[in-house]
């Protein structure tokens, strides 16, 4: 970013996977594009990490193809009981998140998207675009005198805010559900946790690990490395990953052993809302326009969805909205009834009707491939 207003015709704030695929998609339909982030190099995030069937296919529609293992299932395991469930229309594939962030953000600049680091701070729109004032970030990213810079105004004819749970965007557009709204206690508020091991993968199936107040995702992302994702309520996860690695999943941690544990990440609360999708010519995309939960690891596909779906609709904000319901809704109803079940006193019995109904397991789990 120069020391002069920047025009451009599409400006995407946040470069996590779904901001990149949304500049991919606007360059494909002949739009000029920058993308804006607060953070600068390698992106990472506490995520599961897993690209599902349906998620793989979308990334490599984008022309990225990032390393990892392949993933042939989903196994949903208790003490005593599992089940298991091979996708039906080939593998997909454990992907660590910095890899994926780093295949996506090559595509986008390949096709031709800027890309500038930098921190959103206002939003003032018209009728004919959007004014965005940005406070660049330091150069070579330490961030060291960010504070000190003064914004610039960089002027977009759409502006799309693809920033994530604590969306910036979502809050200077106005479209920020007030905190309580809606019935959401903060107790029951999850978060999720995540540590890489240095071990080679066991199996090539996702395991999903059920203890009575925690889920624990188990995902394959390198020859030599597994992921491990930790979702549990605030109550429970305010513990720390190593103590609830140890409470609640003994026989995880056994396996594990004193292999070597990388950076701990966490995220929440993973349960967000926003008024609308849209507001004048701003578009909430991917998990700043709402997020359920990670339950159901749906989120990478999802918001690669709605990024194609934004841009189509450009110009027809109700369109989108639209689009938007279409794209998410099998992932709202699946995901919610889902945590619902987990938050009942029912939770136990989760893993033992998949073992029993396999087809019904078998058709969930399809589902979520697609």
């Amino acid at each position: 970013m120069g020391g002069r207003a920047t025009d451009t015709d599409v400006l995407v704030v946040g470069a996590g996977p779904v901001g990149l695929a949304a500049a991919t998609r606007a360059r494909a339909a002949g739009l000029d594009v920058l993308v804006v982030d607060r953070r600068a190099g390698a992106l990472d995030k506490a995520c599961g990490e897993g690209l599902l069937p349906g998620a793989l296919r979308a990334v490599r529609d984008l022309g990225a193809d990032p390393p990892g293992q392949p993933l042939t299932g989903i196994s949903y395991r208790a003490p005593g009981r599992h089940a298991d469930h091979r996708f039906s229309a080939g593998p997909g594939r454990g992907v660590r998140r910095t890899a994926l962030h780093a295949a996506l953000r090559a595509r986008a600049a390949d096709v031709g998207a800027d890309l500038a680091h930098g921190r959103v701070t206002a939003l003032r729109q018209d009728a004919a675009g959007v004014d965005v004032e940005v406070v660049p970030g330091a150069r070579g990213g330490d961030g060291a005198d960010a504070a000190t810079r003064h914004p610039e105004t960089l002027r977009a004819r759409w502006v799309l805010g693809c920033d994530g749970l604590h969306s910036t965007v979502r809050r200077l557009a106005g479209l920020e559900v007030r905190p309580g709204r809606g019935g959401d206690r903060p107790s029951r508020s999850r978060y999720g946790l995540r540590r890489h091991f240095g071990v080679a993968p066991w199996t090539d199936l996702v395991e999903v690990h059920w203890s009575p107040h925690a889920e624990a995702y188990v995902t394959p992302v390198a020859a030599d490395v597994v992921g491990v994702a930790l979702l549990a309520p605030r109550t429970v996860s305010g513990a720390g990953f190593d103590t609830l690695l140890r409470t609640q999943f003994p026989e995880l941690a056994a396996r594990l052993g004193d292999a070597e544990a990388g950076p701990l990440l966490g995220a929440g609360p993973l349960r967000c809302r926003s008024l609308r999708r849209t507001a004048g010519r701003v578009r909430l995309v991917g998990d700043a326009s709402g997020y359920v939960d990670a339950l159901t690891g749906e989120g990478v596909r999802v918001g690669l969805a709605q990024a194609d779906a934004a841009v189509r609709h450009l110009d027809d904000a109700a369109a989108y909205e639209r689009a938007w319901r279409t794209a998410t809704r099998d992932y709202r109803a699946l995901t919610s009834g889902l945590v619902a079940w987990a938050s009942s006193p029912a939770r136990g019995a989760i893993v033992p009707a998949a073992a029993r109904l396999p087809w019904l397991y078998g058709a969930v789990v399809e589902r979520l491939a697609r």
